[in-house]
C-alpha cells in the first residue's frame, strides 16, 4: 500500500540564508528597482531602522520596507516580479548543499515545507521551482484592487509564530522529521523536529 499524506515525513526548511545564501527579500527589492530609488528608499527607513535598534521589532521594520517599496503595486505585477527575479538569481542564489538535501528527502517521500519571514508572494516562485510540498510565509496585505496596501495581513513569520503556522497547517501534533535553518529566528521550529539542522550548509553556488 502507498504512503498516504497523514503518514508522510514532514520536513522544514527556512528560506534566507538557509536554501538561499543571502537574505531573498532585499535581494528582491534591491532588483526591482533602480540604483538611485533604492538608496534613497532605504535613506527613508532609516527611523524604523534606528527604532530597530531599540525595540529589536523585525515586522515593524520588514512592513517599513514593504510600505516604501511596495505600496500600491497590482499583486499580478508584483507576481511577475517575483517569477523574474527567481529566475534571474536562482544559480547564483541556491545553496548546493542545502539542495542536495532537499532532494533526498523528496526521493524519500518526505512532504517538504518552506516556512519563510520572507512574503510568501516573493518565495513561491523558488518554491514552485524546488517542487515544495507547502508554502508558509508572511503574507502581504492587498487593498481593495488588489494592490499591495503596505502591510502585513499575518504576523512576521518567525521564531515562535513558525511552530503556530506549522501547527495551523498540520494539526497541533505535527512533528517534524527534520528541521533546517540559520538564526534564532528558526531554533523553535528546529526544536520540534528529530533531526535539527542548524547551520549545516554553508555551500556557495559555483564552488564545488
Amino acid at each position: 500500500m502507498g504512503t498516504t499524506e497523514r503518514e508522510r515525513q514532514i520536513v522544514a526548511f527556512d528560506f534566507d540564508g538557509t536554501l538561499t545564501v543571502r537574505d531573498s527579500f532585499t535581494a528582491f527589492l534591491r532588483w526591482r528597482a533602480a540604483p538611485s530609488r533604492f538608496v534613497s528608499g532605504y535613506a527613508r527607513l532609516t527611523p524604523a531602522a534606528l527604532r530597530y535598534v531599540m525595540d529589536r521589532d523585525r515586522e515593524r521594520l520588514k512592513a517599513a520596507a514593504v510600505a516604501e517599496f511596495l505600496t500600491g503595486l497590482p499583486r499580478a505585477t508584483l507576481e511577475q516580479q517575483a517569477q523574474s527575479f527567481a529566475d534571474a538569481v536562482w544559480d547564483r542564489f541556491m545553496r548546493p548543499d542545502a539542495l542536495a538535501t532537499w532532494r533526498r528527502w523528496r526521493d524519500e517521500g518526505a512532504r517538504l515545507v518552506i516556512v519563510t519571514a520572507s512574503p510568501d508572494v516573493t518565495v513561491a516562485p523558488f518554491a514552485r521551482r524546488l517542487g515544495a510540498d507547502d508554502l508558509i510565509g508572511t503574507q502581504l496585505a492587498f487593498d481593495a484592487d488588489d494592490r499591495v496596501a503596505g502591510s502585513f495581513a499575518t504576523p512576521n513569520c518567525r521564531a515562535a509564530e513558525k511552530v503556530c503556522r506549522l501547527k495551523a497547517a498540520f494539526g497541533p501534533d505535527v512533528s517534524l522529521a527534520a528541521a533546517y535553518g540559520d538564526t534564532s529566528g528558526d531554533t523553535e521550529m528546529i526544536a520540534m523536529a528529530a533531526e535539527k539542522g542548524f547551520r549545516v550548509f554553508h555551500g556557495v553556488p559555483g564552488r564545488g
